[in-house]
């Protein structure tokens, strides 16, 4: 049962998430401890504990949630306005820089390694990821459809679902191999089929 916190708890509370989130994208998840957290984030054992009774497992839970929010943060303003094949383009260019910068280090998979990815909270964490993520790609195919650029005989969601699978395959392959050309080429195939839906011809 989620406690209400005042206005000066939460924002203590995102200050103690933000900054465990800081240390663990430096020193990784393993090398972080409860201690480097309180060091990092200049609180008291019985502070860190107040916002987080369950202890290093409810902390890393909140963090994978932060890191969960980054990930389609870091998309916009694209993702939010796929309105025109430059925004699907500018959106792909996030995406591979994102990625790109990240290399095989994946915070979000860190941490839900850590809590154990077979655990209720970490299910759901993935589950809102990518059930938000998935409707922002079908809300852009569907914009595409209502601006006819895109056949609106295609099912939005099901096209979203396709992308999102393939943009995930390819972040496996990129952490398994340390090369971006897999997720380049999974992106480059979503688009031009969404392209040639829409009677246009693969951009060279």
């Amino acid at each position: 049962m989620e406690r209400t916190l005042t206005a000066k708890g939460a924002a203590t509370r995102e200050r103690i998430v933000a900054g465990a989130a800081a240390r663990i994208r430096e020193h990784g998840v393993a090398a972080t401890t409860l201690d480097d957290i309180r060091e990092r984030t200049a609180t008291s054992k019985s502070q860190l504990f107040h916002y987080f009774p369950g202890g290093r497992e409810e902390l890393l839970l909140a963090v994978a949630r932060f890191e969960a929010d980054r990930v389609l943060a870091d998309q916009q303003p694209q993702l939010g306005a796929l309105t025109s094949w430059e925004a699907w383009e500018g959106w792909r260019e996030k995406v591979l820089a994102r990625y790109r910068a990240q290399g095989r280090a994946c915070p979000l998979g860190g941490l839900l390694t850590q809590v154990g990815r077979a655990t209720p909270g970490a299910q759901a964490v993935v589950a809102e990821l990518m059930a938000r993520w998935e409707a922002e790609l079908a809300a852009g195919v569907v914009a595409m459809q209502r601006g006819g650029f895109v056949d609106p005989g295609l099912d939005a969601a099901r096209e979203a679902a396709a992308l999102l699978a393939g943009l995930q395959g390819g972040v496996l392959m990129l952490m398994t191999t340390g090369r971006l050309t897999y997720l380049q080429a999974a992106l480059d195939v979503g688009l031009e089929r969404l392209r040639r839906a829409g009677g246009e011809r693969p951009v060279p």
